[in-house]
């Protein structure tokens, strides 16, 4: 595995200049997010024509339109443009690109990766609630995250500005904070927007990862799926332990239960 790490990253340094382009974080962010996306926006498709497909989406009621997506599209592509590439060419001038020879090895990799996770997770949560306790902040800065109730890959970055920015330093920050190689970097980027995507998108299957996970420790899309429903549960975005701490948790199982007793 460390002999395929530094494989791929000869190949990538044969794109220095590619690498060191102020247009690439933008190239880069906006094809992974779409790459992520694009499984997803099929099963949508397919889901009112397939009850092979309905039967694993959170909530089979809800449809997903081409004007929705299309709208999603145009403005996480117009945040990008106008936002994250100005803040790119001022990151190219603060902070060139380095391409050390070796590669990371992979334990290394595993390590820093879940290290940046779990630091991105921390910071979120406490943004994440902050704006959910704070009214102002809610109506002004997160109340544009909540117009669905029922959510699909692309309302993953349906967001304000102010929250893009915000979760965009936090992801550019924590590589810098834990001196991670660029390669460990890249990798932690994808798998960022990857579990973002994959907690948005509305479906759960058996190899969803928070069934991969033990012990209930990840959350996965049915934990946030649960956020968009109830509101005032799972403000953290992949692991469950800062839920648990501060009683936030909210579960399948519970919203079963509570239903139970009404009916009782």
């Amino acid at each position: 595995m460390t002999l395929f790490l530094q494989i791929l990253w000869d190949w990538l340094r044969e794109w220095t200049s590619l690498l060191r382009s102020p247009c690439f974080p933008v190239l880069f962010s906006l094809s992974v997010y779409v790459g992520c996306c694009f499984p997803y926006i099929c099963l949508d498709l397919l889901c009112s024509r397939l009850a092979l497909v309905r039967r694993f989406k959170i909530q089979p009621q809800s449809k997903v339109t081409w004007e929705a997506a299309w709208r999603c599209l145009c403005k996480i592509s117009r945040n990008h443009v106008c936002f994250i590439f100005p803040l790119s060419v001022v990151h190219w001038y603060w902070k060139p690109v380095v391409s050390p020879p070796v590669a990371p090895a992979v334990l290394a990799v595993v390590k820093d990766v879940l290290a940046c996770l779990l630091l991105f997770d921390t910071q979120y949560f406490f943004w994440h609630l902050l704006h959910h306790k704070v009214y102002w902040l809610y109506c002004f800065f997160h109340k544009e995250h909540h117009v669905y109730t029922a959510t699909f890959s692309l309302t993953t970055e349906d967001t304000s500005v102010w929250e893009m920015l915000s979760l965009s330093f936090f992801t550019t920050l924590n590589p810098v904070l834990l001196d991670c190689h660029p390669l460990t970097e890249m990798l932690f980027f994808i798998a960022n927007i990857y579990l973002s995507v994959e907690a948005h998108s509305g479906y759960e299957f058996p190899w969803s990862p928070h069934r991969l996970v033990p012990f209930g420790l990840y959350g996965g899309a049915r934990h946030h799926d649960l956020h968009h429903l109830k509101f005032k549960v799972n403000y953290a975005p992949y692991f469950t332990h800062w839920d648990r701490l501060f009683g936030t948790l909210h579960t399948q199982k519970k919203s079963r239960n509570t239903e139970t007793l009404k009916r009782m």
